[in-house]
């Protein structure tokens, strides 16, 4: 019989975290403060982070402990499953295996509560009332609702507009677990209102929107930021996934030869990614391809600039180097809305322009495609980001078809598409649009940068 689902036991459940900083190739360049340019220090992040988090964000420590009440909500849906793709490897007449880590299993149905459980504890335990955050196709702000309920806690998102007006599901979700969410720009901040003044019909963007909830979060003393992608301490806690998954391809007599996963901000690529990129530094595999799956239409990795930006458009959080399509980009209005961050991880980025790691960009129509495809052979509909990963698997797969390669594909199934109906509908109805987002546009933004000594 084959196997088609490996399972761990709650016992087996990962007990820390993988921080992977002391094992980079070379040091992270510091964030510096937006205002004066220099190193950010903790107090300069007091005002939105909770000190346990500002302690994740900057240790060295490679484990760091999953605290028991944190565990003991993750339990809900952790350890989550890895599936064997047997349908889509026949499909493909491909002889390489494919695994997918399955994060829809969650109660938001992705990856993202990983991390917010957490944050939410952090912040709990240090008496804050209130959480802002922002979020792009609203996989993030309902992780983050759910898990401010759970602890007790207020939530403040401001929702992209262009997603806010595409999945109207996903911000009920939020709300139907307390949340309240408006659309971004708002006339809630003094950013939005600012962004608005300028452009009335203002689209949005996670940049803009992360700078009215640093913004909320500044002016009342109840109220701390939460990030869900992006820096060190989320990557590090959805290393969760990708410790679970080594787990699993070791129950099944396999090891991975390429990883991929989707990225945005870069999460969900860290929490599959991070634990295989230790075995490479490590030397224990170093022939691992790990592949980071963006959009051509925002595509930061394989067309931005590694240099220091402001993390938002209203430059109030820390400037940090990464790849970097600019602080005021404002990419098209495409469906995977979790993609569409002008900036990625300084982590990733770092991993990116030492070659650790590899990128991938793809327009929309050959993702629904390949999510189509997906859809058809193992059942399971997947968000517009997770695509990216999926459209990166069959073709690397197929490229194994070619060379007649037996290679063990693994890839991050980060979250389900049932709120994102709409966008399966615009494929079907042969309407998306795959946007090339022009180079002078880019180079533009790219003029924006902060100048930072040194």
């Amino acid at each position: 019989m084959k196997e088609t689902k490996i399972l761990l036991d709650e016992n087996e459940m990962p007990k820390k975290w993988y921080n992977i900083s002391p094992d980079l190739p070379k040091p992270l360049a510091p964030p510096l403060h937006p205002v004066t340019g220099k190193p950010i220090g903790p107090q300069d992040l007091a005002p939105i982070f909770p000190m346990e988090i500002i302690k994740q964000e900057v240790s060295m420590d490679r484990h760091i402990d999953i605290p028991e009440d944190v565990r003991d909500i993750y339990r809900l849906w952790r350890p989550s499953p890895l599936f064997r793709a047997h349908r889509l490897e026949k499909e493909l007449k491909t002889p390489a295996k494919i695994y997918y880590k399955w994060e829809g299993v969650s109660p938001a149905g992705s990856h993202k509560p990983n991390t917010a459980i957490a944050q939410a504890y952090y912040n709990m335990k240090q008496g804050v009332e209130r959480l802002s955050t922002e979020t792009g196709a609203g996989q993030w702000g309902s992780a983050l609702a759910f898990a401010t309920k759970l602890f007790g806690l207020e939530c403040m998102i401001y929702m992209v507009k262009v997603s806010y007006n595409q999945k109207p599901y996903r911000r009920i979700l939020m709300e139907t677990w307390g949340g309240k969410v408006v659309p971004s720009p708002s006339t809630l901040t003094d950013a939005g209102k600012a962004i608005l003044a300028k452009d009335p019909e203002c689209s949005g963007s996670l940049g803009i929107a992360i700078s009215e909830a640093v913004e909320d979060a500044v002016k009342h003393e109840n109220t701390k930021y939460s990030l869900g992608s992006v820096l060190n301490h989320v990557c590090m806690h959805q290393t969760i996934i990708g410790l679970e998954t080594k787990e699993q391809l070791s129950k099944a007599g396999d090891e991975a030869d390429v990883v991929i996963g989707c990225v945005g901000g870069g999460s969900n690529f860290a929490g599959i990614s991070f634990p295989f990129v230790h075995d490479k530094l490590k030397g224990k595999k170093k022939d691992t391809r790990i592949i980071a799956v963006e959009p051509a239409a925002c595509p930061s990795l394989t067309k931005g600039l590694y240099a220091y930006d402001y993390g938002d458009t209203a430059k109030m959080a820390p400037i940090v180097k990464m790849y970097t399509l600019g602080h005021d980009f404002i990419p098209p209005g495409i469906h995977a809305g979790g993609l569409r961050y002008h900036g990625m991880s300084p982590i990733v980025s770092l991993l990116a322009n030492e070659k650790v790691i590899e990128a991938f960009a793809y327009h929309q129509n050959p993702v629904f495609e390949a999510a189509e495809l997906f859809a058809r052979t193992e059942g399971i509909i997947v968000a517009p980001e997770t695509a990216h990963a999926v459209r990166a698997t069959i073709d690397v797969a197929l490229e194994c078809k070619k060379k007649k390669e037996e290679k063990v594909i693994v890839f991050n199934a980060s979250g389900h598409g049932h709120f994102d109906m709409a966008s399966y509908d615009a494929y079907h109805q042969r309407k998306l649009v795959d946007y090339e987002y022009p180079e002078e546009l880019i180079n533009q933004s790219l003029k924006k940068l902060p100048k930072v000594e040194g």
